[in-house]
């Protein structure tokens, strides 16, 4: 299980492959990347500024994955998550997920993902041509993570 937080790109198929190495019990590997959009709200964006708190960013995706790690038998964990100055179409984030079999996989991949966007201390401001703004999660985010609150079966998601 491994997190990382860099202001460097990644390359995606090298972290897939030292996610899976040496592991013949790896079934399935999952894995999400988030990219800057060139649009935001109706507005064109031009640049997006990804700041954090080093140190507590790491702490609490940690906490995220050993909740998804609670939850799941998972084989291996990857995040990235970009910080710094990010032009539209630039890689933020990775989260990869290795299990003996995809539906844990896939579950725990979103989870991840759903508790990164509203729970990990990441702030973003968008370079529009109005201005810059700060951003916040958005109601769906905050929708998503939700769902793995509920007491029906949490394991599902949904």
């Amino acid at each position: 299980m491994s997190v990382s937080v860099q202001s460097g790109d990644f390359d995606v198929s090298e972290e897939l492959a030292r996610l899976r190495a040496g592991n013949a019990r790896v079934g399935a590997v999952v894995s999400f990347v988030g990219t800057v959009r060139d649009l935001s709200e109706g507005e064109d964006v031009s640049l997006m500024e990804l700041e954090h708190y080093p140190g507590m960013t790491e702490k609490a995706l940690a906490a995220i994955i050993a909740e998804a790690k609670a939850r799941w038998p998972l084989l291996g964990v990857r995040v990235i998550h970009r910080v710094g100055p990010l032009k539209p179409a630039d890689q933020i984030v990775l989260v990869a997920v290795a299990a003996a079999h995809r539906r844990e996989a896939f579950l725990a991949c979103e989870y991840i993902m759903d508790y990164l966007k509203t729970e990990a201390p990441f702030w973003k401001k968008e370079t529009l041509p109005s201005g810059a703004r700060w951003t916040e999660a958005k109601d769906s985010d905050n929708a998503a993570a939700e769902r793995w609150r509920e007491p029906a079966d949490t394991k599902e998601g949904a």
